[in-house]
């Protein structure tokens, strides 16, 4: 009878928090939409400087070739947080968010996608679902990280177990995932429904332009320097961008609910975390770790999140990961639906 009434009384505290987070993250949402207005003259400089910073860090690339390919690497570092860089630029774009005219985004979301090596249509559409399903354990699978609840991963048989702790291994996570994902997933995904024609043009053309580019660049320079110089920061700056990813939506105290429970706001604002960079990091990586306020209101240009953290710095507190946090939540691959938090093979072991 007491613990009937203890699960009774527990059952009541978590609604009544669930309801006060609802009613805030509407409230947030309402707040921030003034910040949902971008500059053209800004969008347009953070394009170019951009841009500029990417050629010229590729060009230095190809003179290091005549005296170290050891600095040559040592470039492809920045040269691929740049590339990140364009990457949530071209994200931006998908988001509406960049310029005011939708065809203006579309056009350049379309152009840095040469770039990103990322079809801009198809990516629009997958990223959408991510954004509306995020945090909803029924709508699982499209746009994000493959995450199995504690429960889910106990229930599979042994050979699956392995196939999982082998896919959320940080080798495959950062390292063979995102070459998959950029090389091959993104030039023939075979997701994609044949009807979809708009989609697959987006895909056939987008990769006519890349081999159009590589091609014009290997008759330049060589196709064994291009491969040199290209080759190490396209895979370093998808790592990048995949690590950004996971750090986003798979820290400790992230939120996932099942659709009878699950509510847009709540799940963007605490469903998404506050990647908390050292200034220069949040520049190149065009403040996308600020995330929870990107989700709750994803029309706000990536160049005025910054904006709403110095307006509103109590968001800093919620979904925080720190830098040195960020290297413990790598570990965490399973949804914990009793502690509600994302816990490590080890600690469910330790269970």
């Amino acid at each position: 009878m007491i613990s009937s009434i203890t699960s009774l009384n527990a059952d009541v505290h978590h609604s009544g928090q669930q309801a006060e987070r609802k009613e805030a993250a509407r409230l947030w949402a309402a707040r921030l939409r003034t910040f949902a207005v971008p500059s053209i003259a800004r969008s347009l400089r953070e394009l170019a400087v951009t841009a500029v910073l990417f050629v010229g860090l590729w060009l230095a690339m190809l003179l290091a070739l005549s005296y170290s390919y050891l600095l040559t690497l040592a470039l492809a570092v920045p040269a691929a947080f740049i590339l990140v860089r364009l990457f949530v630029l071209q994200h931006d774009c998908g988001h509406r968010s960049f310029f005011r005219s939708a065809h203006a985004n579309d056009f350049v979301g379309r152009l840095l996608g040469v770039f990103t090596l990322t079809p801009y249509e198809y990516w629009r559409r997958t990223h959408a679902m991510h954004h509306a399903g995020s945090g909803n354990l029924e709508r699982r699978g499209v746009g994000d990280i493959t995450t199995l609840t504690v429960a889910e991963y106990r229930a599979l048989p042994r050979w699956r177990k392995l196939v999982y702790r082998a896919y959320r291994h940080p080798l495959v996570l950062f390292g063979i995932g995102p070459a998959y994902l950029f090389l091959v997933k993104h030039r023939l995904p075979l997701d994609l429904p044949l009807r979809q024609f708009g989609l697959w043009r987006s895909v056939l053309l987008t990769n006519f332009a890349i081999l159009g580019l590589l091609a014009g660049l290997a008759a330049l320079i060589g196709p064994m320097a291009l491969a040199m110089i290209h080759l190490p920061v396209v895979m370093l700056a998808s790592a990048i961008g995949v690590w950004m990813f996971v750090i986003q939506h798979q820290f400790r105290d992230t939120l996932w609910q099942h659709k009878g429970e699950w509510n847009f706001g709540e799940a963007a604002l605490h469903g998404s975390s506050f990647y908390d960079l050292p200034r220069p990091l949040h520049w190149l990586t065009a403040n996308i770790g600020m995330h929870h306020i990107h989700h709750l209101c994803s029309t706000i240009p990536s160049y005025r999140l910054p904006e709403c953290i110095k307006q509103f710095p109590e968001l800093c507190s919620i979904g925080r990961v720190s830098l040195l946090g960020s290297l413990q939540s790598v570990r965490l691959a399973l949804w914990d639906e009793r502690s509600a938090a994302m816990v490590s093979f080890r600690q469910l072991r330790g269970q």
